[in-house]
């Protein structure tokens, strides 16, 4: 048994097909699924379930892989512990960003950490917070900015800002020139959502319940339609398809802009909060304290910068 079988299986569980967990772990499919099927092999056991379209873990398989990704886990530990007596601010550090925070922080971010501190590059991976969480466990990532809550628990977490939500209309909605909109009138509208396994899809659901109504029973909300991205669904807003609820620090120049307008909501304003998150064993302190500076030097429009102390989640 090794550590890359170990990591072989995790990313087969994680990714629910042999193909797409080998390019995960940049090794040919058949390399992968060799090192697998010795594994299995060697402990006498199925891990994976082959018959269907999708992989899926056996009861066992299902232990096994937790297992494994604690045993990961503790690898990255020892590899910290390696690293205490060297400079924590020296050398690459790996940072996850959800997809709906990267392309509007990162810019920013990545100007002011070669200012301030350039002798740790960061290595950067856009995600959904489920991979993010389990790149996080599995040691693959340093630390990963998300948005809360979280879907488990387990990590270091400290806040960086509050971000409100805006509706995003077309110039030509009879609402342009509204200076206020409540969240219970985007019912009768045509909607644009993120799909499925963005997290802001979920926060917006809150935010107006009945869209969530309506993808299941077919009544509530007028219609939904969905994007892969907040700047597709931004140019679809813009072309007059419909509304959507925007994340302030996303709401930047861009040549759309002439062609939307975007209204607060009233009272009490919905918002999300952004954090970075980091295991528990996780030894660079100072590099996560690093970011966290260098976060609140960024200017991101409409965000209010935090400054709290880490919690345990």
């Amino acid at each position: 048994m090794t550590l890359t079988e170990l990591k072989y299986i995790v990313a087969v569980a994680r990714e629910k097909h042999f193909g797409h967990a080998a390019e995960a772990c940049f090794v040919a499919q058949p390399t992968l699924s060799v090192a697998i099927k010795k594994l299995e092999d060697e402990l006498g056991v199925t891990i994976f379930e082959r018959g269907g379209t999708e992989i899926s873990t056996t009861p066992i398989g299902a232990q096994i892989v937790a297992q494994a990704e604690r045993v990961l886990e503790q690898t990255a530990a020892i590899k910290e512990i390696a690293k205490q007596n060297k400079d924590p601010l020296a050398g690459a550090f790996r940072l996850g960003v959800i997809y709906t925070v990267g392309p509007y922080l990162l810019p920013s971010l990545v100007k002011t950490m070669i200012e301030q501190v350039p002798q740790m590059p960061l290595v950067l991976q856009e995600n959904y917070t489920v991979k993010l969480m389990e790149l996080l466990r599995q040691g693959e990532l340093d630390a990963a900015i998300m948005a809360l809550p979280l879907p488990d628990q387990g990590l270091m977490v400290q806040a960086l800002y509050d971000e409100p939500f805006l509706v995003a209309v077309p110039h030509q909605h009879p609402w342009a020139d509204r200076d206020r909109i409540s969240a219970a009138e985007l019912k009768t509208e045509t909607m644009l959502l993120l799909g499925a396994g963005h997290c802001f899809r979920d926060q917006v659901l809150e935010v107006c319940p009945e869209m969530a109504r309506f993808s299941t029973t077919g009544d509530g909300i007028a219609r939904t339609f969905e994007g892969s991205s907040l700047e597709t669904i931004r140019h679809m807003v813009a072309s007059g398809i419909g509304l959507t609820v925007l994340p302030a620090a996303s709401v930047v120049r861009q040549n759309t802009e002439n062609l939307l307008r975007y209204i607060p909501f009233e009272q009490p304003v919905p918002n999300r909060r952004i954090v970075i998150a980091w295991r528990k064993s996780f030894t660079r302190q100072p590099a996560i304290e690093a970011i966290r500076r260098a976060v609140q030097a960024c200017q991101l429009p409409g965000v209010t910068m935090l400054d709290e102390s880490a919690s345990a989640q």
